[in-house]
């Protein structure tokens, strides 16, 4: 599922037009990654939580001539779910 299909899922849902509801799922989807880029943990309850971890530096390979190459410390996003989203994956 891409991003259209949720959009359309979710205005087929609360019954409102597509355009509408891709304008709620944009400002959703921003305001949580400014949170993300302002260091903010982003919890919903019964879904789960976004944060950011610091990824160290490391040695790895480049896949094509096996050079080894320094991947620098680095932040990456994160996702936890929470226990509503694995019931629902669960089936319960």
């Amino acid at each position: 599922m891409n991003k259209t299909a949720v959009i359309h899922d979710v205005s087929k849902e609360i019954g409102l037009p597509f355009a509408r509801t891709e304008r709620i799922v944009n400002a959703f989807l921003g305001v949580v990654g400014r949170g993300l880029a302002n260091g903010e943990r982003v919890t919903i309850t019964g879904f789960g939580t976004f944060e950011v971890r610091k990824r160290k530096a490391r040695l790895g390979r480049v896949p094509r001539t096996g050079q080894r190459v320094t991947i620098p410390e680095h932040l990456t996003p994160a996702f936890i779910a929470g226990v509503g989203l694995k019931k629902t994956i669960e089936g319960k």
